[in-house]
């Protein structure tokens, strides 16, 4: 970028592949960034570095965890008769911060995506459907996204976990056709959880 030194244009350049990143927003970050002291700037290199090397999936749920399994699944408080059954770990993230449910999560990895190539055998599926096997739930909640995909995989799913002993529900339509569950408002979030419907 012209006026800029080689390494603020390489800054700049890494920082716009950020998602939300445009290339103004990307120059104000890295002009910030060059004001911060220089060990505010070590720590959030050591810090990228450190979850990078760390985050894995949780063995149970598929969720982030920086040991075997997550917080969450290693919690006793966590009600072991509901799960929750969501696309992505930032998806977790969006049901905790609404507050109000305290089962477990299933995180698929994805959505079922034909035009995509992505099939039941790309998610975790069978791990979710074992869970059910051996599990104990007395509900299961679908908690995909509200567009195409996630309404794909919400069918899907329901088909499969009809032999399931656990009732099975999806999420209220309190979330609009189109949206991602990780981007919607705690308000709204909270009551399609509440109104979640039997499928």
């Amino acid at each position: 970028m012209a006026g800029l030194a080689a390494s603020m244009d390489a800054l700049v350049a890494e920082l716009v592949k950020l998602p939300g990143i445009g290339p103004k927003t990307a120059e104000r970050l890295a002009f910030h960034l060059l004001q911060r002291p220089k060990e505010d700037i070590h720590a959030l290199a050591r810090a990228l570095v450190y979850v990078k090397d760390t985050i894995r999936f949780c063995e149970v749920c598929f969720n982030l965890a920086d040991e075997a399994r997550c917080t969450l699944c290693r919690d006793p408080r966590r009600d072991q008769t509901l799960l929750c059954v969501v696309e992505h770990p930032r998806d977790v993230l969006a049901v905790e911060k609404a507050g109000g449910y305290r089962g477990l999560y299933h995180v698929l990895l994805g959505a079922l995506s034909p035009l995509d190539g992505i099939g039941p055998k790309d998610l975790r599926i069978a791990a979710l459907l074992d869970r059910v096997r051996t599990g104990r739930f007395q509900e299961i909640i679908l908690a995909t996204d509200a567009d195409t995909e996630g309404e794909t995989t919400a069918l899907y799913l329901a088909q499969q976990l009809r032999a399931a002993k656990s009732k099975v529900t999806r999420v209220a339509q309190g979330l609009p056709m189109g949206s991602h569950v990780a981007y919607a408002d705690h308000a709204t979030l909270s009551r399609a959880l509440e109104g979640r419907r039997e499928v």
